[in-house]
């Protein structure tokens, strides 16, 4: 088998950097001798630039940290600049995911890690007491760049490794990038407990060398792969498939759950249980760094186990930790709290883990069902996930929206965040049963059943996804 096909030089269709013209990662004996080491050579500083980009996108859960008296922001309206951030990372997710065929993944990573340097330097301009609010507002949009990274980092390597390694290696590939979290917030609780809480700038001048270091790694050691083209069909069938809608919701509870904790987290604390900035900063990062770490171990599960089945079981858990914070917040212990926000992150990790990695499973069994076997249901199965990801990741990120405008209002209306809670854990619960119904149902998957490879090779239904 002969390697990848690699051109470096400006190619009259238009294109520039380095090309690979030939992939094929199903093909054992290729994947053996050379695309398992170029596949895993561009996950890692895909990680590195997707990381930055998560740490960015969550800034203002940490410059909020910052925000004291003297700054005029209420907890409603410091609520609403981290839903501002994930609102716009949501909707960039989707021309993000697109972009990748568009201008290669190598050079759409170049770019939208510098892009990163237009928040990070509005930040550092704006952030001191006397700015206005819409300005705040207006540099918290500008963060949601970062969140679009996910998307197009997300897509690109599912393009690199087979079906059998997608579950680890997209998993690898979110956890690493999820980081970027407790990272900054880490980062911010070294500032904070070393120089004080009137120093954001420090945090902001840390990120700007590595966001151009990102830049430069990715221009030097990633490629861009020929065969993966824009396929408006593609995302059309997407679009129109119901199967992108259900996964959809289900990221909503997983990822939505991650990214919409990760941002209130601190500020909950301090609202609700008058923890002070570096009280606060102490502890926020624990459960985002705990749920990042642990995403690839949902991915490398659901590779053995099935996505389906660890996600209807870590719907079921989710639901029993948020009751423990439910019964904490009413008691007001936070102790108890802290035991069942933390459980709360692991399993969000797990989730996105799991369900992520169904989603090519899950257009891998839709290609048998059209009658296609062998390399043209790997294509088609290829061509539809990726198609798809950016969708459910917009959508899934709406979920952190969603989040902290319950918690805004919880906050508003009755002090505490507990009414939100309980919202959020009737939603789990309504997780459980659509994956149940949709994807381990009995009588379903006996009907979806489809052979995945030649005539009288092993069969696939949903449940195995």
């Amino acid at each position: 088998m002969t390697a990848p096909t690699t051109t470096t030089a400006p190619r009259k269709e238009g294109r520039w950097g380095r090309w690979i013209e030939q992939w094929d990662p199903e093909d054992e004996t290729f994947w053996r001798e050379t695309g398992e080491r170029v596949a895993r050579r561009n996950l890692v500083f895909s990680v590195l630039s997707e990381h930055i980009g998560f740490s960015i996108w969550t800034l203002w859960s940490v410059m909020v940290l910052f925000m004291g008296p003297e700054y005029g922001v209420d907890p409603a309206g410091k609520f609403f600049l981290i839903a501002t951030a994930t609102l716009v990372g949501a909707i960039v997710r989707v021309p993000y995911t697109f972009a990748v065929a568009r201008f290669g993944g190598r050079n759409w990573t170049v770019f939208s890690a510098l892009m990163l340097l237009l928040p990070t330097g509005a930040a550092y301009l704006v952030m001191e007491p006397g700015t206005s609010y819409g300005t705040f507002l207006a540099v918290a949009a500008l963060t949601g760049v970062g969140g679009g990274n996910f998307a197009s980092s997300m897509t690109n390597i599912n393009s690199f490794f087979p079906l059998r390694k997608k579950g680890w290696a997209l998993g690898l590939n979110a956890g690493g990038g999820n980081i970027g979290v407790p990272v900054v917030q880490l980062i911010g609780l070294l500032v904070i407990g070393t120089a004080g809480a009137t120093h954001p700038r420090i945090v902001l001048g840390v990120y700007i060398p590595l966001i151009v270091a990102a830049a430069v790694c990715a221009a030097l050691y990633m490629d861009n792969l020929a065969p993966v083209r824009n396929d408006a069909g593609a995302a059309g069938e997407a679009v129109r498939d119901r199967h992108t809608w259900i996964m959809s919701l289900l990221y909503i509870g997983t990822f939505g759950s991650f990214i919409g904790y990760s941002f209130a987290f601190g500020l909950v604390l301090q609202t609700q249980f008058g923890r002070t900035p570096l009280q606060a900063a102490s502890l926020t990062f624990i459960g985002p760094l705990l749920g990042s770490l642990i995403r690839p171990i949902g991915g490398r599960l659901a590779d053995q186990y099935g996505g389906a089945r660890i996600t209807l079981w870590n719907f079921a858990a989710m639901a029993v930790a948020t009751g423990v914070v439910v019964f904490a917040s009413v008691i007001e212990s936070l102790t108890v709290f802290l035991v069942g926000f933390v459980a709360l992150f692991l399993l969000t990790g797990l989730g996105n883990g799991s369900t992520y990695k169904m989603i090519p499973g899950i257009f891998r069994a839709r290609a048998v069902e059209k009658g296609m076997t062998g390399a043209a249901a790997d294509a088609y199965g290829r061509r539809l996930s990726g198609a798809s990801m950016g969708l459910i990741g917009a959508v899934g990120a709406l979920g952190g929206l969603g989040i902290n405008l319950a918690f805004r209002q919880s906050f508003l209306t009755a002090g505490t965040g507990t009414s939100a809670f309980v919202v959020f854990l009737l939603f789990y619960v309504a997780c459980f049963g659509l994956t149940w119904a949709v994807y381990l149902r009995a009588p379903a998957a006996a009907s979806e059943e489809a052979v995945v490879a030649e005539s009288g090779g092993p069969r696939l239904s949903y449940s195995e996804v």
